[in-house]
């Protein structure tokens, strides 16, 4: 039996300044931002599944994300993009194929929203 489970438990993400990654992630997700933060540099994203974390120890403006680091799901990606947008949140790309588009947090990371 292989001691290595084939299960995501969570994904990173280098923030340089935890509680405003906090607040602006549980902001556009509709999330609370009442969690604890873990060591002082990590704050773990109350998701159905696999979890985002967080950390603003691995930050490093080399270290940021210039494609997708994650793929959040959206019923209705019109909806979707027309919150991004009344949220402000700098989008970087239209509505692709009528499922997805890209756009990035406050650090620069490149995420996707997919239908």
């Amino acid at each position: 039996m292989n001691p290595i489970a084939n299960k995501i438990s969570g994904v990173f993400i280098p923030v340089s300044n935890i509680e405003s990654a906090r607040d602006w992630y549980c902001d556009i997700l509709g999330l609370p931002a009442d969690g604890e933060i873990y060591f002082g540099h990590i704050y773990v994203l109350p998701f159905d599944g696999p979890n985002i974390v967080l950390d603003s120890k691995l930050f490093a403006p080399n270290h940021i994300h210039m494609v997708p680091a994650v793929q959040l799901n959206t019923q209705d990606i019109h909806q979707a993009y027309k919150y991004m947008q009344e949220k402000n949140v700098q989008l970087a790309t239209e509505i692709e194929n009528g499922h997805w588009f890209n756009f990035k947090d406050p650090d620069g990371n490149v995420l996707m929203v997919c239908k």
